[in-house]
């Protein structure tokens, strides 16, 4: 099976200052090391530091002030940002039903309210500087299928989706915002949602790629969206899914058969 492949590509994002939020781990940390890979100068926020040694900036991404504060920081530490990949966000599982007011609000916040407020600070930089810069919000299938037990989250990522394509209008031609609509990951955390290794393996099964994606795979997708290369792309929703999901009526019709 082909591997993702970031070594020896050249994307032209050397010496590019990239801010991803969430980046410390899972997801983040793949795009970050894509990016890192590839030339580019990850710098990673969230609430806590992860393992590795790369430049951290700690921030709740849903305090304006305290991302206006980052933002300030890293560009007097680099005099510029060239690019943003919006990655906090998740949700655990709550059935609709029962989740509170609050924690139904708090989601919200972190997967649309928290791109939003990230995104207007950069753009207060990116607008005003040679160049430009761009914007990668990362998404997820959940915003455009049902998303039964994290209800406030597709919906936060659907509309994290239009908020890409209004951006991209608004903000057009200096800075440039698309997203990346993932499908299952295999992270360090696949374990609390899908179960053992047994649980992964047929989730994978479910896809026509035979896999959920990796982190680098999302990370690739990131950092074309982040290139030259994608100059003229805006407004875009990139799917990264292996294919998506099989229709469940092809399973069903083949277990008639078998019986």
């Amino acid at each position: 099976m082909t591997e993702a492949v970031h070594g020896p590509v050249n994307l032209g994002l050397a010496g590019r200052i990239v801010l991803i939020t969430g980046g410390v781990r899972g997801v983040g940390a793949g795009i970050a090391q894509v990016l890192d890979d590839l030339g580019a100068t990850p710098v990673v926020c969230a609430r806590r530091p992860g393992d590795d040694d790369r430049e951290f900036y700690p921030c709740d991404v849903r305090d304006g002030d305290a991302v206006a504060s980052m933002i300030e920081q890293i560009v007097a530490a680099h005099g510029r940002l060239d690019g943003v990949v919006n990655n906090a966000g998740g949700s655990p599982f709550a059935p609709a039903a029962d989740a509170s007011d609050n924690f139904s609000r708090k989601i919200v916040e972190l997967n649309l309210v928290a791109p939003l407020i990230v995104a207007r600070a950069a753009h207060r930089v990116m607008s005003t500087q040679d160049g430009g810069g761009a914007i990668v919000n990362v998404s997820s299938v959940s915003g455009h299928r049902p998303s039964p037990g994290t209800a406030a989250y597709g919906a936060a990522k659907a509309g994290l989706d239009n908020l890409t394509e209004t951006l991209a209008v608004e903000w057009a031609p200096s800075v440039r915002v698309n997203s990346v609509v993932c499908g299952p990951v295999q992270t360090e955390l696949a374990h609390l949602h899908f179960g053992d290794e047994a649980g992964v393996a047929a989730v994978g099964a479910t896809i026509p790629m035979g896999r959920m994606a990796r982190p680098a795979d999302i990370g690739n997708a990131v950092a074309f969206l982040l290139s030259p290369l994608s100059q003229y792309i805006t407004g875009s929703t990139v799917t990264v899914h292996g294919g998506g999901e099989k229709p469940a009526f092809l399973s069903a019709a083949n277990a008639g058969n078998d019986a």
